[in-house]
């Protein structure tokens, strides 16, 4: 389907990206947010734009197995999506508009429930990017909240950006009690260990304003965030696209382009503009608002189930594949369609190849000659598997080609 009636008015009127305020050069300045092509009531970003030299997928992958350097340090430069994958993501839009703006207001109606005062909405750049404003719409808008979003960088095995917690608190001057982290889903569950380490040793450095490491999602499929509408894996729309969606922003950077003071880093695709997609997505979310109810929040027993049966595909799926990397195993949709989009797959696992909510998964494996695979029995719709490479001391790289 190629529903143009989605676009209308998606490209007329709509504002230019907002300057950066700093300089992509620029070292030693005071971190300050900036907005990428979002309007600042919608979200702004404790992110340092950087001109970030672009590496192959190939050379990415062989450094961040052999471990010669972390997958943060590193970025490859993004490329549009076809128009056909583009029909595919307006398709998804459309079918699940509803779906998701149920759920943006489930989280936002438990937040309002639970936390009073004004409220901060810290989204973890950059799958709780399109989320994080979706929720600060809704608090706003539902439910008369004062409210102000903001999407910062946490980054596996390296931690969350206290940089951007200290001007959350001490610049921005935001109630510690009001800070609700959000992302956009959990796959394995590695972010919210993430954060649950990083909010721990924060709150022992500043014992009398802590943080809550909460971690707020649309879809918990490994049954590990606090706070899920759901733990069903489903095509979120937003989980789709890069940049495009995501306020023109890569994922985040933390390298050696950046000073101790600074904010993680990231790359903005201004010349993207023309194609982008960020504010026409949350108007297409928001504007069903009103047509929706929250519902009640998957019961600890819901979770405890949804927990258990990830931890046992995940472990049958590595001794079958001869696995002893977990992080080599990307299970659920988003998480797929990461590994297609900018690593190196070895395999798509599907669970029904006519599930309309894999179509673009098949599409991109196609384009890039991909293995796909059937398993009517795993919990999710879709999984991927990055390919393993022969790091070894000697090795001639193998699969890297």
């Amino acid at each position: 389907m190629n529903d143009n009636r989605l676009m209308r008015g998606s490209l007329e009127g709509r504002r230019a990206p907002c300057d950066t305020p700093m300089a992509e050069t620029t070292t030693g300045t005071t971190p300050a947010p900036f907005c990428g092509s979002y309007a600042p009531d919608d979200c702004e970003f404790l992110l340092k734009p950087l001109s970030i030299p672009s590496i192959g997928v190939d050379e990415k992958e062989g450094l961040i197995q052999s471990g010669a350097r972390h997958y943060s340090e590193m970025l490859t430069r993004e490329r549009l999506p076809s128009p056909r994958y583009m029909e595919l993501f307006l398709e998804l839009t459309h079918r699940y508009a509803e779906r998701m703006a149920g759920d943006v207001v489930t989280l936002a109606q438990h937040i309002a429930v639970t936390r009073s005062g004004p409220l901060t909405i810290a989204s973890l750049a950059r799958a709780g990017t399109p989320v994080g404003a979706l929720l600060t719409r809704a608090l706003r808008d539902l439910f008369q909240r004062e409210v102000r979003h903001y999407s910062l960088s946490i980054i596996r095995d390296r931690g969350i950006d206290e940089n951007a917690l200290h001007y959350l608190l001490e610049v921005a001057h935001r109630p510690a009690a009001g800070v609700i982290f959000v992302d956009g889903w959990t796959a394995k569950g590695s972010i919210q260990r993430e954060l649950d380490a990083s909010i721990a040793r924060w709150n022992a450095r500043h014992p009398n304003a802590p943080l809550d490491g909460s971690l707020h999602v649309l879809s918990d499929m490994s049954g590990k965030a606090k706070v899920a509408a759901n733990h069903d894996d489903y095509a979120i729309p937003s989980g789709v696209l890069n940049a495009t969606v995501s306020g023109l922003v890569s994922r985040s950077v933390l390298n050696d382009q950046l000073l101790g003071t600074d904010f993680h880093g990231c790359a903005f695709y201004r010349e993207f503009f023309p194609s982008d997609r960020s504010t026409w997505f949350l108007d297409q979310i928001s504007r069903e608002f009103e047509r929706v109810s929250a519902r009640p929040l998957p019961s600890p027993q819901q979770k405890a189930v949804r927990a258990k049966e990830t931890a046992a595909w995940v472990n049958t799926c590595m001794a079958s594949h001869n696995l002893t990397d977990i992080n080599l195993i990307k299970p659920g949709i988003a998480e797929a369609t990461r590994v297609l989009l900018r690593r190196k797959p070895e395999l798509v696992i599907v669970r029904d190849r006519a599930d309309c909510d894999v179509r673009h998964l098949l599409a991109l494996a196609a384009a890039g000659n991909v293995r796909i695979s059937l398993d009517t029995t795993m919990p999710f719709r879709a999984a991927s598997l990055i390919r393993a490479l022969d790091v070894r001391p000697g090795g001639a790289m193998r699969g890297a080609g």
